[in-house]
């Protein structure tokens, strides 16, 4: 994945510490789907998956498989919460899969799953202003090299409802100093 002009700055080692922070990111939801649904492992495996892939492993079908396999479990669910929650580990797991084409919809790749996971947290607290300590969470732990990232992709369109307003202000919070 080598950068070339034209291509925002996305590497493996990128690839790495975006998963890395999307995963820290979805775990802090994973405990609604849990309780919902103890038995189903599927989300925990997405992540556990793409701390593998953040730590150095090799980016495999497996990776792909549990991704699609976490966002299988969050259609499943009737409970909303658990279903933002595993949606989150699913989409952090497919972080590993963002493509280095200028596009706005790439950007969508970096900041789902952190959009999914506080919106967990707020269908969880019933309230949406639950999602902004997560939010505020997020941005103090991203990495410089997803900032970066983001301010080399084109603005994503505005979208409607409260997951494409989390969307966008995680992306203005990227995008800003």
């Amino acid at each position: 994945m080598s950068q070339t002009p034209g291509k925002p700055p996305l590497t493996l080692d990128v690839l790495r510490i975006l998963a890395d922070w999307a995963a820290s990111c979805a775990e802090r939801s994973l405990p609604i789907f849990e309780s919902e649904s103890p038995l189903d492992l599927r989300p925990q495996e997405a992540l556990v998956s793409t701390r593998i892939f953040a730590q150095g492993g090799p980016r495999t079908a497996h990776l792909r498989q549990v991704a699609w396999a976490s966002l299988a479990a969050s259609k499943e669910t009737v409970h909303p919460a658990a279903s933002a929650a595993a949606r989150a580990a699913g989409l952090a797991a497919a972080t590993a899969y963002t493509h280095p084409i200028a596009s706005s919809h790439q950007v969508n790749h970096i900041v789902s799953p952190i959009a999914y996971s506080a919106h967990a947290i707020a269908l969880q607290a019933g309230t949406q202003s639950a999602a902004i300590p997560e939010i505020e969470w997020a941005i103090q732990h991203v990495p410089g090299e997803v900032r970066q990232l983001v301010r080399h992709l084109p603005a994503r369109r505005p979208g409607k409802g409260p997951l494409a307003y989390l969307c966008a202000q995680i992306e203005a919070s990227l995008r800003s100093p």
